[in-house]
């Protein structure tokens, strides 16, 4: 992509509603625009990341054995209140009454909604496990929305649900949750830690909370520092064993890790003193298993193999995809501007052209850049006129994690500089080195 070509609104001052550094950058950066309180339109570099975010969530949860659908975003109030949950939400829940008087709702969440295509669908035992997925727009009229997409009504989750037969059976399927988020946000550049929670108006007694650790996050925590030298790296998890899911359970959970809501002091104070941490978090996740809940209202029933009807267990598990933006900014980021992980990263890398028209600078940065996209690469290159300290300060501001700069100066000693925008180092090198370089870091493989 040519920076030229490309709808890219940097901001060179920081709007006065920002009060964070990630609502900062996304305003800064040309991400995202307000459209009311709350609600944002994503502009082309932010719906970038959204969908890089998105990818990784639908691979792991596939991974896991999990099956992608999707629901629509306007439910009938009739169902809530099957559940009882209707009056019992409270205000969060933006209530619509359609041209023929129904009342509908905008979906807060889709526990009802998913239960009644199971109930209406699976009648034996034969068809379970079953969990499936989805990544769709969710809205929740907060009374103070602020932060940007940390704490909007409109917010983009993923969505997922489980049946299963038994209790340890629903267990198995969170324990799997459980490991393929932490491979998620992994992936993400991120550490989200597993903190006990508490339910909310979700319900059920086991829940985790994925938090990660950032000063402007909305959640006192408190944990032992060993669970931040937990990694899960590449290791290989069969989904279908029982005994390695909960193995992972096990290690990422049996350190203290809590939420203000769940914290108990006199369990705290066992951990060592040295070890012990008091923090803020932002939540980008949750999985719970609440029984039969809402199976046993909505008669989401299967024939056992004894031929009872029995109300399946249920639990559900979800990921705040736009919320995520945020989170990583939050973690990642210098007085410069963003530094996004590679793995989300909007482009691959950046290729400022320090002297647009000069033929030999010209011709080297679009060697450059055919050469990446042919790899398969997605840079962008800075192909405008503007001088080469606007340049730099855009490329700092968007974040891309690394920058090839190509100058005549270089040429004529026949390298460019590659950049590594988290560490700052620089390095000069042959054009086919950098190009290299970059297919390397993104493991692709250089022709």
């Amino acid at each position: 992509m040519r920076l030229s070509r490309y709808f890219l609104p940097v901001l060179k001052e920081t709007p006065a509603e920002a009060q964070i550094v990630s609502h900062r950058y996304m305003l800064r950066a040309g991400m995202i625009k307000q459209a009311s309180a709350g609600i944002y339109s994503w502009l082309p570099m932010g719906f970038k990341v959204l969908r890089k975010i998105e990818n990784i969530i639908h691979e792991e949860q596939q991974r896991a054995g999990h099956i992608p659908m999707l629901m629509p975003t306007i439910q009938s109030a009739e169902l809530w209140r099957e559940s009882g949950r209707y009056d019992a939400y409270g205000a969060e829940m933006l209530r619509i009454t359609d041209r023929h008087d129904r009342e509908m709702l905008f979906t807060p969440t889709a526990e009802e909604l998913i239960t009644d295509i199971f109930r209406a669908n699976v009648s034996s035992y034969r068809d379970l496990p079953l969990t499936m997925y989805q990544i769709q727009w969710k809205f929740r009229d907060e009374i103070r929305p602020r932060f940007g997409v940390m704490r909007g009504r409109e917010f983009l989750m993923k969505d997922g649900y489980n049946f299963d037969l038994t209790k340890e059976d629903a267990l198995h399927a969170y324990n799997r949750h459980l490991v393929s988020y932490l491979r998620t946000y992994e992936r993400m550049g991120l550490q989200a830690i597993p903190m006990r929670a508490d339910s909310g108006p979700i319900g059920g007694d086991d829940t985790h909370e994925f938090l990660v650790l950032a000063e402007t996050g909305e959640s006192e925590v408190f944990y032992d520092s060993q669970i931040t030298d937990l990694k899960f790296g590449d290791r290989e998890i069969d989904y279908d064993s029982r005994e390695q899911c909960q193995a992972v359970l096990e290690e990422f959970t049996s350190r203290y890790a809590r939420t203000d809501e769940t914290h108990d002091e006199a369990i705290f104070n066992q951990v060592p003193e040295e070890r012990r941490r008091v923090a803020r978090g932002i939540e980008v996740g949750q999985i719970f298993y609440f029984g039969t809940k809402y199976s046993e209202p909505l008669g989401a029933t299967v024939a056992d193999a004894d031929g009872n009807q029995v109300p399946v267990h249920m639990g559900s598990h979800g990921i705040g995809v736009s919320r995520l933006l945020g989170a990583i900014i939050e973690a990642s980021h210098d007085d410069k501007g963003i530094i996004w992980p590679e793995g989300v990263t909007p482009f691959h890398c950046g290729i400022v052209n320090l002297k647009t028209g000069d033929a030999e600078a010209d011709a080297a940065c679009e060697k450059i850049h055919a050469a990446l996209i042919a790899l398969g690469l997605d840079p962008l290159y800075d192909d405008t006129t503007e001088r080469a300290g606007a340049k730099f300060a855009t490329m700092d501001l968007i974040g891309l994690p690394w920058r090839i700069t190509v100058g005549p100066r270089g040429l004529r000693n026949g390298v460019v500089e590659l950049t590594s925008r988290r560490t700052g180092e620089s390095e000069e090198m042959p054009p086919e080195a950098a190009v290299a370089k970059i297919a390397e870091i993104y493991g692709v493989a250089a022709s």
